[in-house]
């Protein structure tokens, strides 16, 4: 027996079948370009957090993060552009709403104590250190842990903190700088000669430790040129700063001879050691 009434019916589900299946190819085609756009957008992140101008990449961040606030990744690169922008008000705020989002990490903290530390936030800094367990041990961490100590004259525990630093990098020059640094301000000298000639040897091309090194033999009376990888502009430089500790100790011919040869060795003209020599020959 024959049942046309069917036909029609088969027709119509032929039909929404073949839209249901045309449907979910359009969803699949949608969906193809959404796993596209996501991937165009990681690289497009990765690219803006190395942006060669630091604040291009902020104003690309703080667009992206205002059109998605619930998204830590992006709030997390609009932190770590602000930081390299020396923007480090902005840079402290941002990083604190990084911590109030789900998915915050102890390596946020550390970085949110950095921008505490740029800011001159230094009890921040303390009570955001403190928070992360002492399990989390990285270079960034103690670093910052000795410069805070340094910041409060605890001095045990800023040499524990940078003994532990410089056990965690590769290139320890610049910590080894700072660990200089705190030992002159507490007038411990000849301690901090040593530091910066091993900063100097681990780095040769980093200048403030071996301006830092002139500051401390000068202290200890030393006024000789220290024997150091240096340019002549550099070597310029270096004297001009032993000029002025020199008058900071009341050597005034001693200073004078010091500008004369800085003024000599500069390969152009340095004006900054010139009025200098004037002022204190007009005196």
């Amino acid at each position: 027996m024959r049942h046309p009434f069917l036909i029609p019916t088969m027709l119509a589900c032929g039909l929404v079948l073949t839209a249901c299946a045309k449907e979910t190819e359009d969803e699949k085609v949608e969906r193809t370009f959404q796993e596209v756009n996501v991937i165009d957008e990681t690289n497009l992140n990765d690219v803006m957090l190395n942006a060669a101008d630091p604040n291009e990449a902020v104003t690309y961040f703080q667009s992206a993060a205002a059109k998605n606030p619930d998204r830590i990744d992006l709030q997390r690169g609009l932190a770590i552009t602000l930081t390299r922008a020396k923007r480090s008000t902005e840079a402290s705020a941002a990083w604190k709403r990084v911590l109030n989002m789900k998915g915050a990490n102890n390596t946020d903290r550390v970085e949110y104590a950095d921008a505490q530390v740029r800011s001159g936030n230094w009890s921040g800094a303390k009570a955001t250190l403190d928070k992360i367990p002492p399990t989390y041990e990285t270079f960034k961490r103690y670093r910052l842990e000795a410069l805070v100590a340094d910041s409060r004259k605890d001095w045990k525990r800023s040499d524990h903190y940078y003994e532990t630093a410089v056990g965690l990098t590769t290139r320890p020059a610049g910590v080894m700088n700072n660990w200089g640094y705190s030992k002159m301000a507490r007038g411990q000298y000849a301690e901090a000669e040593r530091l910066f000639t091993e900063a100097i040897q681990q780095d040769n091309s980093l200048f403030t430790a071996k301006n830092n090194l002139v500051l401390a033999r000068s202290a200890q009376g030393n006024y000789s040129v220290p024997v150091v990888p240096m340019t002549q502009v550099e070597r310029a430089n270096l004297l001009n700063t032993m000029a002025i500790s020199a008058v900071k100790q009341g050597d005034v011919n001693l200073a004078k001879n010091l500008y004369r040869e800085a003024i000599a060795t500069h390969p152009q003209h340095y004006d900054e050691a010139v009025r200098s020599l004037r002022a204190l020959e007009d005196a």
